[in-house]
Order: structure tokens, then C-alpha cells, then sequence
């Protein structure tokens, strides 16, 4: 699929990216010692700006240990984690030489975090991310200008983001552009992230921002590093967040979900969703073509809450005994034929059917022109009985699969791998008026 924000310099989408199918998202920073929203309760009021700053001095990452991140994420089964290495509020998790507003000089910490999470995971051979917001709500210079046509003019009007009418001062604009093109610049030059997360867009136009020219800096210095949608026009995916959009983008895409309400950690936020719920969101992201992006919120210790690393656990389990319908696989069926979600081999010559309830006697498939050469359960290998009915001139008829025995089916949903004579063919039409 090819990217639909080719108005700037871009480049192919990685074939990484859609193989991977499941990235863990880490929001992790000073916010965590209070447990109160990343960079928001600043914004919003909720927090005293003093008193939110006044966390750095308790950050300590005590038993941030970015190699027991990463087992937990390859148990999960993912392929790529991003690490929020400077969210809204401007401090940066590595030791950056064009600021000291970072957890290395001003927390207990004292460490580079970022370092350490990008060697971790790559010696667990997990593709790694790095979350970079274009806004910066403690930078001296970043409320100088004002946004000519805002989508969000209630966020905009805040005094962390804009200078009070006719006080604007482009010549301080331009000095944070070259802090945050800076900042950009060592993530890449140290870190060669596989990808960059870019997130606070909306607070400035495209033209403003300098997008055309950050895009291609990105590029000469790292072009094989995938980027997300938010370089307005540049990047290379869609962002869809916290819900399934009805119909995939025409992008190569990826689903940003949270495991309970909250990005980071939020000790009060116990609306955890259940494994279940997980694979539900999971199964329908890839059947769609899409990524999930997990998301959890570590303490400010550096530790995944157990409550959260359990169901990441048990998303893994679930992905490893379907690993076949999983990895590698591509969009399956399209809403109609099928009453769950569905993949591809990527030799479309294999459909996998993924069942969430129990099937009662039999599922069924409309408009498969194929004739199916045997169904098994993945997981179980059991093989089950088949038979079409119906038919007619150039429509196919429907096929039936007896539905697998109760002590073949997995928790949380199954999987039936359907062997197709040939790649897919579907009917689509409305049948014989």
C-alpha cells in the first residue's frame, strides 16, 4: 500500500513496519511521580506549573531496567516499542547538549534513558521508536507566534502556546525552530531510530512549523527511518487513536490504543481492559491492514504495572499460538463475508478466519470463489469438514465450516486457516436481479 502523504519528501514504507504488526507505546516521564496526565495537567491547570517542574527533583528511574522492558514486549509479541523521549512539557529523557531541561542533569535519575531503552531493545531484536513533540510548553522562545487558522482554537489560545495579541516575535520563533530541528537531529545522529513518533502539530501550520525542511533533514540523515503523519504532509502513516476508525485509511496505518484511559501512569485509572478486549482490538487492527500501537504507563521507578504487563502477557500468548495468521499477513476479507475479522498469507492463497465467540454448528463465508481445499484450527491443527450450498451462473454460493470442537478453541478467540486453490477470489456483487 502506498502512502497517501507523498506531497513532500518521503520515502517507501519500510517493509518492518507492516510485518510487525503489534508496537508497545511508553509514556514515560516526570508526570509518573504523581501520576497526574503527561504534559496536560501543566497545560490544563490542573498542576501548578512550580509543582509539575518540581517532580524532576523525585524522578529516579530507580529500577528502570530497559532490558526487562523489552523481554516483556517481545513476550507480548511486538516488533517495535516508541518511547515518549520529550513529550509537551519539554524534558527530554537523554542528555541532550542543547538544553539542560533533561532527566540526565536536573532528576535523580541522572541517567540517559533513552540510550539504554534504544540498546535494549535492540538486543531483543525490537524495531526502535522515539516520541518527539514539535511543542515545547517550558521553551522561552516557543509562545512567540500565533496560528493563522488553528483547528483547535481553545487549545491554541493558551499562553504556554501563544504570544498575547501583537506581541508576536518571528526571530524567536525561528531560534526554537532551530532548538527543536536540533534536538530532532541528535535522536538521529545517536540513536538511529527505526522510526519517529512526532506528535503536538496542531498548535502551528505546516508553513510554521518548517515541515518541508524538517522532513528533509529526516531524510538525508536517516532515510530509511519511517515517520508518522504528524510532519503534516511528510510522513509516512496514519494515526488513528484510542478507537478502530469504520474504514482503514488509505495509508498505511496504525491504531494508538492505551491498555486502560491513560498514556502514562495514572495509579487511580484501574479501567484496564481485559486481555479479550485487547485481542478484539488486535485481530481487528490486522484484519484491517493496520498496526496496534499498545500503550502503558510505567512508574516513575521505571517499572511496567503489574496490572498492565499481565495483559500484555496475555495478548503474546495469543499471538504465538496464531503467529501464522499474524506476521506477514495482510488485510483479509472485506466487511460482509466474514462476521469477525480475517487475514491473508501474504501468497493470498491461505485465509484466516478469526472467530471471538464459540461458534455455534457451523461459520460461514460469502462470495469465496475459491474452491477450499481443507480448513484447519490454528493452534490445534484439528481439520474440520466443509461443504458449500447455493450458487449460481457467477455467484459462488456460500461456504460452511463445522464449527471445531470445544477443546479445540483458544481463549479469547480462535483461528480456522482456510487452504484456498489458488490466490483469493471474491464475489461482491449484489447477485441475479
Amino acid at each position: 500500500m502506498t502512502s497517501s502523504y507523498e506531497d513532500g519528501p518521503h520515502m517507501t514504507m519500510q517493509p518492518w513496519f507492516n510485518d510487525a504488526k503489534l508496537g508497545i507505546f511508553v509514556h514515560y516521564g516526570i508526570y509518573s511521580v504523581e501520576g497526574v496526565p503527561e504534559s496536560w495537567s501543566l497545560f490544563d491547570g490542573v498542576m501548578p506549573h512550580e509543582q509539575y517542574m518540581r517532580q524532576l527533583d523525585r524522578f529516579t528511574a530507580s529500577a528502570f531496567d530497559a532490558a526487562a522492558w523489552a523481554r516483556l514486549f517481545a513476550r507480548a509479541g511486538a516488533g517495535y516499542a516508541v518511547l515518549t523521549a520529550r513529550h509537551h512539557d519539554g524534558v527530554a529523557l537523554w542528555d541532550t547538549q542543547l538544553s539542560d531541561l533533561n532527566v540526565v542533569r536536573r532528576s535523580p535519575a541522572g541517567r540517559d534513558l533513552v540510550a539504554e531503552y534504544a540498546s535494549a531493545m535492540r538486543d531483543s531484536g525490537l524495531r526502535v521508536g522515539l516520541y518527539y513533540s514539535h511543542s515545547d510548553w517550558n521553551h522561552p522562545d516557543y509562545a512567540s507566534v500565533r496560528h493563522p487558522r488553528p483547528p483547535h482554537p481553545e487549545l491554541v489560545a493558551s499562553p504556554y502556546v501563544s504570544p498575547s495579541p501583537g506581541a508576536e516575535d518571528p526571530r524567536a520563533w525561528n531560534r526554537y525552530l532551530d532548538y527543536r530541528d536540533g534536538q530532532v537531529r541528535e535522536l538521529l545522529t545517536r540513536f538511529s531510530p527505526d522510526l519517529l513518533w512526532f506528535d503536538g502539530e496542531w498548535e502551528r501550520s505546516a508553513d510554521q512549523w518548517r515541515m518541508a525542511e524538517l522532513a528533509q533533514v529526516i531524510r538525508d540523515l536517516a532515510p530509511e527511518t519511517v515517520c508518522n503523519s504528524r510532519l503534516l504532509g511528510h510522513g509516512d502513516y496514519a494515526t488513528p487513536e484510542q478507537g478502530l476508525p469504520i474504514s482503514a485509511p488509505e495509508s498505511d496505518w496504525e491504531l494508538c490504543l492505551t491498555v486502560n484511559d491513560s498514556w502514562g501512569y495514572r495509579p487511580h485509572d484501574v479501567n484496564h481492559k481485559t486481555v479479550g478486549q485487547l485481542v478484539r482490538y488486535f485481530a481487528q487492527t490486522i484484519g484491517m491492514g493496520g498496526n496496534l500501537l499498545l500503550g502503558v504507563g510505567p512508574r516513575a521507578d521505571g517499572t511496567v504495572p503489574p496490572e498492565q504487563a499481565r495483559r500484555l502477557e496475555g495478548l503474546g500468548d495469543w499471538i504465538r499460538r496464531h503467529s501464522e495468521a499474524v506476521h506477514a499477513s495482510v488485510a483479509g476479507l472485506p466487511p460482509g463475508h466474514h462476521y469477525g475479522p480475517s487475514t491473508l498469507a501474504p501468497d493470498r492463497r491461505t485465509l484466516y478466519l478469526i472467530c471471538f465467540d464459540p461458534p455455534s454448528e457451523t461459520v460461514c463465508v460469502r462470495g469465496l470463489r475459491n474452491a477450499v481445499r481443507r480448513v484447519t484450527v490454528l493452534g490445534a491443527g484439528t481439520e474440520l469438514a466443509h461443504r458449500r450450498t447455493g450458487g449460481l451462473h457467477d455467484v459462488p454460493g456460500d461456504l460452511w465450516i463445522d464449527a471445531p470442537a470445544p477443546s479445540d478453541l483458544a481463549p479469547h478467540g480462535s483461528v480456522l486457516a482456510l487452504e484456498l486453490d489458488g490466490e483469493m477470489e471474491l464475489y461482491t456483487g449484489q447477485g441475479r436481479g
